[in-house]
C-alpha cells in the first residue's frame, strides 16, 4: 500500500531494527545498577549521547532522552517560566505544531505574542528582531513545518537569540522534529537553541526523543525521581530505543546526502503534474522553501473525509494534516494561520514521502487521486 502519510510518522528503518534487537539481546540491564553487565550498558547509553553530538553538535552531555516532543515542549517552556520574571512575554510562531502551542499557552498565559510571518508561514530574521527590540524574553520557531513542510531560517533565528540582551542571550526553542532524518542536522545541537524532536519521525520507534539544552543547566528536570539522564529526566532509560534512534537519525543523516535532490525533484514533478490533472487545486505555501517530502494541498471538491475514504479503497495512505488532531472540529491552525477560509482547509490533504517512497509512487499516486477526483464528481 503506497504510504504517503510520513510527517505522522514512519515504519521503522532496517537500522533501527537491527540496532533495537542488538541492544535487547545484550544490554538489556539497567543502566543505573552497580553491576558489570549494567555498566556495559552505562558505557553503551554514553556512546549514544556521544553519537548525537557528532551528527548535530553540541556536547553528549546536553542531549537529554525522553518521551518524544511534546515531553520536551513541556519540559522546556516550564523551564523557562521558572527562569524567567513573572511578567515575561515569548515570541511563537503560528504555525507551531500543537504539543508545542498548548506548553506556551500552558506555562506563559496572556504572555505569548505571535511573531509576523509572509503569506507561506515563514518567520524571517527581521520578525524575530523586532520581536527582541520589543522584548521578548524568549523565542519559539520551529526548524520546518509538519503540515505545509515550509523551511524556517532557524539558524538565523538561533543568532539573533544568542546576541540578545546585550549579548546576555534570549532562550529559543526550536522543534526539529520534522527536519531531522529529512534535512542535515548538523549546527542543531550547537546553534544555541534548545532543541526537541521525536524519534518515529525519522525511522526510530515511538515513545523515544529527546532534549538538547543549549548549555549546562543542573536544574532543568523534564520528571523527577531517580538522577537518569544525568538527573534531567528520571526513569531508567531505554536503551534498546535510545539504541534505535540512533540509528535512524544516522542513516537519515546518508540519505540525505545521497537522495535529497532527488526526492525534491519527484515532489516538484508531482506538484506540476497534480496542478495540470486536478484543475482548481492549490498548493499552500507553494511559494515557500519546503521540505522535499511533503505537498499539502486544496482539492478542488469534496471534503478531507470523502477523499480519504476513497483512497484508502483504493490502498493509498494519506493525511488531513497533523495527526495529533486527527477529529478535532474545525480547520488545521496552520492553515487558518496562512489565511486559509475554512471552506478550503476542509478540502486540505497532506501528502508526505519518506526515502523508501519511489518516483512510480509519486506516478500512481497522481493517478488515484485522478481517478477519486472524478468519481467524487459524479457522485
Amino acid at each position: 500500500m503506497p504510504y504517503f502519510d510520513h510527517n505522522s510518522t514512519t515504519p521503522l528503518a532496517e537500522t533501527a531494527r537491527e540496532a533495537w534487537l542488538r541492544v535487547q539481546a545484550e544490554n538489556w540491564h539497567n543502566p543505573s545498577s552497580p553491576t558489570r553487565s549494567a555498566a556495559r550498558a552505562r558505557i553503551r547509553l554514553d556512546s549514544y549521547h556521544e553519537a548525537l553530538a557528532v551528527l548535530l553538535g553540541g556536547e553528549p552531555a546536553h542531549y537529554v532522552f525522553n518521551s518524544g516532543a511534546t515531553e520536551g515542549a513541556f519540559a522546556v517552556l516550564g523551564r523557562w517560566a521558572a527562569r524567567l520574571p513573572a511578567t515575561a512575554r515569548i515570541a511563537v510562531s503560528r504555525t507551531e505544531h500543537a504539543c508545542v502551542l498548548a506548553a506556551a499557552a500552558r506555562f506563559f498565559p496572556g504572555r505569548v505574542d505571535w511573531l509576523m510571518q509572509d503569506e507561506a508561514g515563514v518567520v524571517s530574521a527581521a520578525a524575530v528582531r523586532s520581536a527582541l527590540e520589543a522584548g521578548a524574553a524568549g523565542v519559539v520557531v520551529m526548524a520546518a513545518n509538519n503540515e505545509t513542510g515550509v523551511i524556517q531560517p532557524w539558524l538565523e533565528i538561533a543568532a539573533l537569540c544568542r546576541a540578545a540582551g546585550g549579548g546576555s542571550g534570549v532562550p529559543y526553542l526550536c522543534d526539529a522534529t520534522q527536519w531531522l532524518g529529512k534535512l542535515p542536522g548538523a549546527g542543531l545541537g550547537s546553534c544555541g537553541a534548545w532543541v526537541i524532536a521525536s524519534g518515529h519521525k525519522f525511522g526510530a520507534p515511538k515513545g523515544v526523543g529527546f532534549v538538547k539544552l543549549p548549555a549546562a543547566d543542573p536544574d532543568f528536570c523534564s520528571q523527577g525521581g531517580g538522577l537518569q539522564e544525568s538527573g534531567h529526566r528520571a526513569g531508567t532509560e531505554d536503551l534498546a530505543g535510545i539504541a534505535a534512534l540512533s540509528a535512524a537519525l544516522v542513516e537519515g543523516e546518508q540519505k540525505h546526502v545521497v537522495w535529497e535532490s532527488q526526492r525534491l525533484g519527484w515532489r516538484e514533478r508531482f506538484e506540476r503534474d497534480l496542478l495540470s490533472a486536478l484543475p482548481g487545486t492549490r498548493i499552500v505555501a507553494a511559494g515557500a522553501d519546503r521540505l522535499w517530502n511533503t505537498v499539502f494541498a486544496v482539492m478542488p471538491r469534496a471534503e478531507q473525509a470523502r477523499w480519504i475514504a476513497q483512497l484508502e479503497k483504493r490502498e493509498v495512505q494519506v493525511s488531513t494534516g497533523a495527526a495529533c488532531t486527527t477529529g478535532k472540529e474545525g480547520p488545521s491552525h496552520v492553515l487558518a494561520a496562512l489565511g486559509v477560509t475554512p471552506e478550503d482547509a476542509r478540502r486540505a490533504l497532506r501528502f508526505s514521502a519518506g526515502w523508501g517512497t519511489t518516483e512510480a509512487d509519486w506516478a500512481a499516486l497522481l493517478a488515484l487521486l485522478r481517478e477519486v477526483e472524478a468519481a467524487l464528481g459524479s457522485g
